[in-house]
């Protein structure tokens, strides 16, 4: 059984404990939370079981390492604390522990991370013995290991587009909604996440990957951003109001362009209400999906769709990421020390989980 800590108990974290608890090679032995008001409270309560798992949530993140655990799943948010969570990564290395975490942009394609991000990790490596891989939904499986699964299946590829199409109405992070995604803000209003470069700087690694692959130059990296103000005010169950005439849904592409042509684009649709933007594209059901489009012989198509936590689309997306990262960890720790990306990590079947439940 390999040791593990789950780092953060959010949409992610929350995830992260069922997969951990449910795994038959892994063993939750800590729970790590930054929020006072958990500290104490049993792992199996936070992560919405049920029942008890027998572990405590302690804010020493020190001890917790100091424990040697064999692995981290490290599921505390980077995107608005991008330092913070580097060097919370970059301990658990110095710990000797393979970590997995959807949480640092730069890394998923770490040939092209920016060295201030690179040496610190590759330097913890190094001193601690540990491994990372970084992965997620979009950037993660949606926009490689599927849309390479894919190509596989054509005789010819003339262009892959990689799809998010999501209703953000039933995802519960308002600051990442309101403020990083802008929805609900005047149209006026710069969203982080969508200024210049920036979609580049979270996707730009998927298009490398992508090219990597396929054995593909690029030209370039591109990227095109649309936004469209609601026409009226909307309310959600987890969210409260959006009103009228502020930005309600976002449209952009991260652009590979080979030959002259983008021939590897990664889109979002991102609507906080079905009126807003009718005409872009829309998922079945309306609600979520990520959708690989391979241009070619022949055109396929294939969309996935996930739920959780009582049918939420969001939070099916967040335990699909978890999925890929908490099933990689057995092949790491075989694997050894080193800085890995979504082409070294095998997606591995479910070995030994049929019909096992958490708990």
């Amino acid at each position: 059984m390999v040791s593990t800590i789950v780092w953060g108990t959010g949409n992610i974290g929350r995830a992260a404990i069922r997969a951990v608890e449910a795994h038959p090679g892994l063993e939750l032995t800590a729970v790590l939370v930054h929020d006072p008001a958990k500290i104490g409270r049993d792992a199996g309560e936070l992560a919405g079981l049920g029942h008890r798992l027998g572990v405590a949530a302690t804010a020493d993140a020190g001890a917790a390492l100091a424990a040697g655990p064999e692995a981290v799943v490290y599921a505390a948010s980077g995107d608005i604390r991008p330092s913070e969570a580097l060097a919370d990564v970059v301990g658990a290395l110095r710990a000797g522990a393979v970590v997995v975490t959807p949480s640092l942009y730069a890394l998923y394609d770490h040939r092209s991370a920016p060295p201030d991000v690179r040496e610190p990790v590759l330097a913890a490596i190094e001193a601690g013995g540990g491994s990372l891989f970084v992965s997620g939904v979009d950037p993660g499986w949606a926009n490689d290991v599927l849309p390479l699964l894919v190509s596989g299946l054509a005789a010819t590829v003339d262009a892959v587009r990689c799809q998010e199409i999501f209703d953000y109405s039933t995802y519960d992070q308002p600051d990442a909604v309101r403020y990083l995604v802008g929805m609900g803000q005047p149209m006026d209003y710069e969203p982080p996440m969508l200024a210049p470069a920036v979609p580049t700087m979270v996707w730009g690694g998927q298009v490398r990957l992508i090219a990597r692959a396929l054995g593909a130059d690029l030209d370039d990296v591109r990227e095109h951003v649309e936004r469209r103000p609601l026409k009226s005010t909307v309310t959600t169950a987890s969210m409260g109001a959006f009103e009228a005439g502020t930005q309600g849904a976002v449209r952009f592409e991260v652009q590979g362009i080979v030959g002259g042509r983008p021939r590897i684009v990664l889109e979002h649709v991102t609507r906080i209400h079905p009126s807003c933007a009718p005409d872009w594209p829309v998922p079945p059901g309306g609600v979520g999906a990520h959708r690989v489009i391979v241009e070619g012989r022949p055109h396929i198509e294939v969309t996935v769709q996930a739920t959780d936590e009582d049918g939420n689309h969001s939070a099916g997306g967040n335990a699909t990421a978890v999925g890929r990262l908490v099933n990689a960890v057995e092949w790491l720790v075989e694997a050894g020390p080193g800085l890995y990306d979504a082409l070294d990590v095998p997606l591995r079947p479910a070995i030994g989980k049929l019909g096992r439940r958490s708990g």
